[in-house]
């Protein structure tokens, strides 16, 4: 009888045990009663129908497990060949970043969910690559992840799989195309340096230019002001000579009495002529024949003088 009630200890701690279910957090188990779907057992503690219930295996990438993990998964694909629109055989790889939204379509609708969306991927990449020439698969990896994500966002959807994000990791063409887009970039740089250096020729060229005509014209406001100048200079000399001149004669003539004034001018201005032609080297001087007149003048300057010597004295 002993071994009976150890029996039934036995069985009934295996049946309790059956029938609870500990699931982690972040993940789901299916649960099939009698083969069919009944129930999803959350996080936590649940409690299940010994040998009526039963959980339904999900398969991931050929690995077999009791519940579906509900955390974003990562699969790296490794270089897959790609045929461009123009015809250039290259290796691509990528990354993919998805997450089960609905575990019951991830077991029920597809019998292996990371071999399906492996291959769901490759073929993908190839369409999309195979849409756009080699420069723009360099060129457009923004454009290229995106349109992948959309692609395979909907059609993993009906597997209860949200698309997070595909990256491509790496682009890498032939060993020829990688040459030629080598010397290409050289030819490039080469050329930008040519550009370069003729356009700073050309800038320094019209700067110089511009120094140039700044200066001229610097120049020629400080000639034509200098001169400017020098003219208010003989125009103010000139008038301030007249002036001197004019207060000369008016002193002259208030000394001369009746006597011209002007015959005393041209006399002395003759006076100081004959001292110049003197001054040379020649032994005889012809005087012109009209130095007639300008001898009368000379006998009004003796009249003149005679005439104030014999003015009387005035008494002190």
């Amino acid at each position: 009888m002993e071994w009976v009630v150890i029996v039934f200890v036995v069985v009934g701690l295996f049946t309790a045990k059956k029938g609870i279910q500990i699931v982690q957090q972040a993940t789901v188990k299916i649960v099939e009663r009698l083969g069919k779907f009944h129930k999803v057992a959350h996080s936590g503690i649940n409690f299940i129908w010994p040998y009526m219930d039963s959980i339904r295996p999900f398969v991931l990438s050929g690995q077999r497990s009791d519940y579906v993990d509900l955390r974003e998964k990562v699969i790296d694909f490794p270089p897959q060949p790609v045929i461009t629109r123009d015809n250039v055989t290259m290796e691509v790889d990528a990354v993919l970043y998805f997450q089960v939204t609905d575990p019951m379509k991830a077991v029920y609708e597809i019998v292996d969910l990371g071999a399906a969306i492996h291959q769901l991927t490759v073929t993908s990449l190839r369409n999309v690559m195979g849409e756009l020439t080699l420069d723009e698969t360099l060129t457009s990896r923004e454009t290229v992840n995106a349109k992948l994500r959309d692609i395979l966002d909907e059609a993993t959807d009906k597997w209860g799989v949200k698309v997070n994000r595909v990256e491509l990791k790496n682009i890498e063409p032939p060993s020829e195309i990688r040459d030629a887009m080598a010397k290409q970039m050289k030819a490039e740089r080469e050329r930008r340096a040519v550009v370069t250096e003729a356009e700073g020729t050309k800038a320094a060229a019209v700067l110089n230019a511009e120094g140039e005509r700044d200066a001229a014209i610097a120049r020629a406001e400080g000639v034509k002001r200098s001169t400017i100048l020098n003219a208010e200079g003989v125009a103010e000399a000139r008038v301030k000579i007249a002036q001197a001149e004019a207060e000369a004669l008016k002193r002259v003539r208030g000394g001369l009495g009746d006597a011209s004034p002007a015959n005393y001018l041209i006399a002395l201005k003759y006076l100081e002529s004959l001292e110049k032609i003197s001054a040379g080297q020649a032994t005889k001087i012809f005087l012109p024949f009209e130095a007639s007149g300008i001898l009368s003048s000379l006998g009004g300057i003796r009249e003149l003088l005679r005439t104030e010597e014999t003015k009387p004295a005035k008494r002190e």
